[in-house]
């Protein structure tokens, strides 16, 4: 009798215990999200956006799911991180700004075909800046002005790679890859 009244004991304690509270949810054989017991990052970027696409397009009613492309996505993705991790950039500070010269070889300058004349108008839009774009036989050549010096100072320090993250569209564009529609 005492081991059954302290198993008892045990057990509600262990239920009014703040770690007991914070184990996972179960719903319909699912973990909910935001159990805090339950990792909440997807494990690697291009997973967890391409995850994070899919909720949204599953949660949408609208979703023509006959012109959904998350191939296109991916692709856009790779070219993402090969921009990033292999793209030969050259910077320069010129009056006014920055010019950078993004050899178009290998995999990173690939990339960068595709992605910095696109990027270039966008930038323009959102900052305001000067941004043109000459795209050659062996490198790109683009060019981002401003007129205060407190904004070219700024294009300065973001360098090619800040310019090529800057702006709110980035999102919206995976959103809009993902359905099936212009990449820009």
């Amino acid at each position: 009798m005492k081991l059954l009244v302290a198993a008892a004991i045990a057990g509600v304690t262990m239920l009014a215990t703040p770690a007991f509270a914070q184990m996972e949810h179960r719903h319909d054989g699912h973990v909910e999200a935001g159990d805090v017991s339950v990792p909440q990052a997807p494990g690697q970027d291009m997973f967890g956006a391409i995850s994070e696409i899919v909720r949204i397009l599953e949660d949408d009613p609208e979703t023509d799911w006959s012109r959904v492309d998350i191939g296109a996505l991916r692709r856009h993705l790779l070219d993402m991180d090969a921009l990033f991790k292999q793209a030969d950039v050259i910077e320069e500070n010129i009056a006014n700004g920055l010019r950078m010269r993004i050899a178009r070889s290998g995999p990173g300058g690939e990339a960068a075909g595709r992605m910095v004349p696109a990027h270039a108008p966008f930038l323009k839009a959102e900052t305001g800046w000067m941004s043109a774009v000459e795209v050659g036989d062996t490198e790109i050549v683009w060019i981002v002005t401003a007129a205060s010096d407190a904004e070219v100072t700024k294009i300065r320090a973001l360098g090619f790679f800040g310019l090529m993250a800057t702006g709110g569209h980035h999102q919206r564009h995976h959103l809009a890859i993902a359905r099936g529609e212009s990449m820009y």
